[in-house]
């Protein structure tokens, strides 16, 4: 048995990008940064404040919720699964990019602007 399972809790780092598909099915993009304090160990030692940025892919009602109600540094939680695609440049290297396909997404910034507080649709990606 193996499991693929992400949860990220991290702040919107710019407006999704939303294309809207054959069919009418909705696709968007958006990069969420999960940041980690600083600290100091026992001995002294100073670790930096360190920021992972995700590529999240959200599908169907997901990405129309993104559309209408998510932006640039609002707060949101992931769950989703990890996926990794490979393509060529145009120089011919081979090229890896990271995603995070969103099974599930909860707004926890407080705007309120009426957003949904948990949207939880199946994703819809055509896989």
């Amino acid at each position: 048995m193996s499991v693929n399972k992400v949860i990220l809790i991290g702040n919107v780092g710019k407006e999704p990008d939303v294309r809207h598909l054959d069919r009418n099915v909705a696709v968007a993009n958006l990069v969420l940064a999960t940041t980690e304090r600083a600290y100091t160990l026992q001995n002294g030692t100073q670790v930096p404040e360190r920021t992972e940025w995700h590529n999240i892919v959200l599908w169907g009602g997901l990405a129309e919720v993104a559309e209408r109600y998510v932006h640039k540094g609002d707060r949101i939680y992931i769950e989703g699964k990890i996926r990794t695609n490979t393509y060529e440049d145009q120089n011919g290297i081979r090229r890896y990019r990271t995603e995070i396909l969103a099974e599930s997404m909860e707004m926890l910034s407080s705007k309120g602007t009426g957003a949904p507080v948990v949207e939880n649709t199946p994703s819809g990606a055509p896989f």
